[in-house]
């Protein structure tokens, strides 16, 4: 058999009581089946004093039932569930068999049990990896949440007095019950702000929150809590890193790829690349090549051009797989599959999500399952390394008008806007979005600019837009997709790279350099693309009738969120207005409608 190594891609959930009752496993188990496409091929439930905890299982490796979940350690008295995958866990097993830790198991869940019983909470500062997880301890009851540092892995959660109950998803806690539904007013404003990115702790619905990335949440029986950030890059230069030139930024930032990549090589099953044809995806298959990656599969979709608008970047993800040597399959998508595509990409949304990359990657994940169960994907790059336009013109902006400038380049409309879109009652006397960002702003480090934005982008705005989408769309396959440009030791080390070395060559100018001679020229110097669904960029026959059934909803009506005026004028003329990132603005409202109504709401 298969060494029984690691890892869990899966959901978990959980209740603990503050009332001294027992806690509700058939909620728990509710809420648990509910998770069933994150976690295919198996399940638990768990109690132990006033917390029971579910696991849903994706076998990313040959696992026994000796790592089946929830996970008992009946020496220590600690139980836990895990979602994600600690790369170094073999490292920190070793060295705690040294300090006389008996080990029952190979998997990193057990790890992180013995790892919490010796140094507690702070285990998660020795964490590679991405993760999830709760901890019980049976003697105290106390329950630690922890996330890591870049949120790839979700945890919300909904809390009252009587309990508190989390889970990998929200819509999977709707089900266990007793969870407000309404509205949450400065969430939506956040939503038609920042393209429906909405920030932790929020989410859309005024009952449930969510854990922020890096942060260990510690809670008492008596409902009590205390929370520990234990991470945040600082964005400022180095000063050991004073000394290096270009050329050794660039071999630097060439070998935190290579080791990213590398250590997301780990499986027992076919590793694919989710290839776009841009740098980003490319460089990785480049990578996984030269690692000696056998079998490699690559996989790129494609849409029918719509109004004129290409639906496919074929031609350089082709050149990359050539190149390689890959088993590379192009997916271009029969316009049959895209309207039953949008409201099974809706149903996967952990949170409403208005990127049309979510049904892209909806269907590429489907597609990608049939051969493979684990991917790498290039997502965070442009985050991380300032790839995007808005980023120059930030660069040349001085501290004190960098709120300004960050907010008429990345949100989508003015506040005052909202007042020509929202029906009054959810009008808001504040801007609570700009105030937002002028709290990240106004955080130690990031001293100029570009760091800021840098920094609320890659911390903030990616955690809820591109990495929760890449999470949702591919675990809705029960496929798991790894990200090697979000490895914290990556992001650290371009967190303190220069500005003008990321914002070269029309950005990402130090991984251009790091990339050439390892991917073809075409690749570094193309038009910078994106992932293009030009159905629902531009909005005509079926899916215009679909966006129309949900906004004229009697539900909808009801909700009363959008302004008739304003409904009446998009549905006549639905692709003119657009937000300043040229999403379609009818768009993104029907988005919320239809995420809320898939759910009853």
């Amino acid at each position: 058999m298969a060494d029984e190594r690691t890892e869990r891609m899966c959901g978990i959930a959980g209740e603990i009581r503050f009332d001294g009752g027992e806690p509700d496993v058939a909620a728990v188990a509710r809420v648990t089946a509910a998770m069933h496409r994150r976690g295919p091929d198996g399940s638990g439930v768990h109690a132990v004093g006033p917390v029971a905890l579910g696991h849903r299982r994706l076998k990313i490796l040959d696992l026994s039932e000796r790592g089946a979940q929830p996970m008992v350690d009946s020496e220590l008295g600690l139980t836990a569930v895990f979602n994600g995958l600690v790369y170094n866990f073999r490292e920190l097993r070793e060295e705690l068999e040294g300090a006389g830790y008996r080990f029952f198991s190979h998997t990193d869940t057990e790890v992180l049990i013995k790892a919490f019983h010796r140094w507690g909470p702070a285990c998660v500062e020795r964490f590679l990896g991405m993760f999830a997880f709760a901890v019980v301890d049976r003697e105290s009851g106390v329950l630690t949440l922890g996330r890591d540092r870049l949120g790839i892995k979700p945890l919300y959660y909904a809390e009252g007095p009587r309990r508190l109950r989390f889970a990998s998803s929200l819509p999977a806690l709707l089900e266990g019950g007793g969870v407000d539904t309404g509205i949450d007013p400065v969430a939506l404003h956040h939503y038609m702000t920042f393209h429906s990115v909405v920030p932790a702790p929020r989410t859309i619905l005024a009952g449930v929150r969510k854990l922020p990335p890096a942060t260990v949440r510690t809670i008492q029986p008596d409902g009590s809590s205390r929370d520990h950030v234990y991470w945040r890059p600082e964005h400022v230069r180095d000063p050991a890193k004073a000394g290096m030139s270009a050329d050794d930024w660039r071999d630097a930032v060439l070998e935190a790829v290579r080791l990213a990549v590398r250590r997301r090589m780990v499986a027992d099953v076919p590793v694919g690349v989710l290839l776009s044809g841009g740098l980003d995806s490319s460089l990785v298959v480049a990578l996984l090549a030269q690692e000696g990656q056998v079998g490699l599969k690559t996989f790129s979709v494609g849409f029918h051009a719509t109004a004129g608008e290409a639906g496919d970047e074929f031609e350089y993800s082709d050149l990359v797989a050539a190149t390689f040597g890959t088993d590379h399959q192009q997916i271009l998508v029969d316009p049959s599959r895209m309207l039953p595509a949008v409201d099974g990409a809706i149903t996967a949304m952990a949170e409403p999500m208005v990127s049309h990359d979510c049904v892209a990657f909806y269907l590429l994940a489907e597609e990608v399952k049939k051969s493979v169960t684990v991917v790498q994907s290039g997502q965070g790059a442009d985050e991380v390394f300032a790839g995007y336009d808005w980023y120059p013109p930030l660069a040349r902006t001085p501290r004190e008008r960098a709120v300004e400038e960050y907010a008429k380049v990345f949100t989508d409309r003015p506040h005052a806007d909202l007042a020509t879109i929202l029906e009054p009652e959810w009008l808001l006397d504040h801007d609570p979005s700009r105030a937002f960002v002028a709290e990240q702003f106004g955080m130690p480090g990031a001293q100029d600019t570009l760091d800021a934005a840098l920094r609320i982008d890659s911390t903030i705005m990616l955690v809820d837009d591109p990495v929760k989408r890449v999470d949702n769309m591919t675990m809705a396959w029960g496929l798991e997709a790894r990200v090697p440009f979000l490895d914290h030791e990556l992001v650290e080390l371009a967190a303190a790279c220069p500005p003008e070395l990321k914002l070269a060559h029309g950005g990402k100018g130090v991984l251009k350099r790091a990339a050439r001679g390892v991917v073809p020229d075409a690749i570094i110097d193309r038009p910078k693309g994106y992932f293009p669904v030009p159905a629902i960029r531009h909005l005509e026959g079926p899916f215009l009738d679909r966006v129309r059934d949900a906004v004229t909803d009697p539900v909808a009506k009801a909700r009363g969120l959008v302004r008739r005026d304003w409904l009446d004028a998009m549905l006549a003329d639905p692709n003119t207005q657009r937000t300043n990132l040229g999403s379609n603005a009818l768009w993104q409202v029907a988005l919320l409608e239809m995420w809320l109504q898939e759910r009853g709401l």
